[in-house]
C-alpha cells in the first residue's frame, strides 16, 4: 500500500473512531502545500465535556491500534482534557472541549489549508 493510501486509511479510521463517540464539528485539514507546516494533515474536533474528550482520544488510540496496528508518536492534553493532541505524524488529531476551540480558533489560524468537513451522521 502506498503512502497516500495509508495515509488515507488512518484519516478514514480516525474520523470512524470520533463519529463513534460522537464528537462534533469535524474537519480535516490538508496542511502538505502549506510551507513549514508541523504535520500533512490536521483533524479536528469538539467533545462536550472532559470525559467526552478523553473518550474520543481513546476511541481513536484504540481503533487505529486494533485496526491498524499504529500506535500515536506522542498523546498530550489527557489531564485536563480541554484539548487533547494525538500525533501520528503525518497526521495529528486536535479534540478539543467547544470553547477552548472558539478560543484558539484553529480554522482561522490555518485558514490556507485545504479544509474538508465531515457531514455529522444524524
Amino acid at each position: 500500500m502506498n503512502k497516500t493510501a495509508e495515509k488515507q486509511e488512518l484519516l478514514d479510521k480516525i474520523v470512524e473512531a470520533i463519529q463513534d463517540v460522537k464528537g462534533e464539528d469535524i474537519m480535516i485539514f490538508d496542511l502538505s502545500n502549506i510551507e513549514n507546516s508541523v504535520a500533512e494533515t490536521f483533524v479536528i474536533c469538539s467533545g462536550n465535556s472532559n470525559t467526552q474528550v478523553n473518550a474520543l482520544a481513546g476511541s481513536v488510540e484504540k481503533k487505529v491500534r486494533n485496526e491498524l496496528k499504529e500506535r500515536p508518536w506522542h498523546v498530550e492534553g489527557t489531564e485536563n482534557a480541554m484539548w487533547v493532541l494525538v500525533d501520528y505524524v503525518s497526521v495529528v488529531v486536535h479534540i478539543f472541549q467547544k470553547q477552548t476551540r472558539e478560543y484558539y480558533d484553529i480554522e482561522e489560524l490555518w485558514g490556507d489549508a485545504k479544509i474538508t468537513k465531515i457531514e455529522s451522521e444524524v
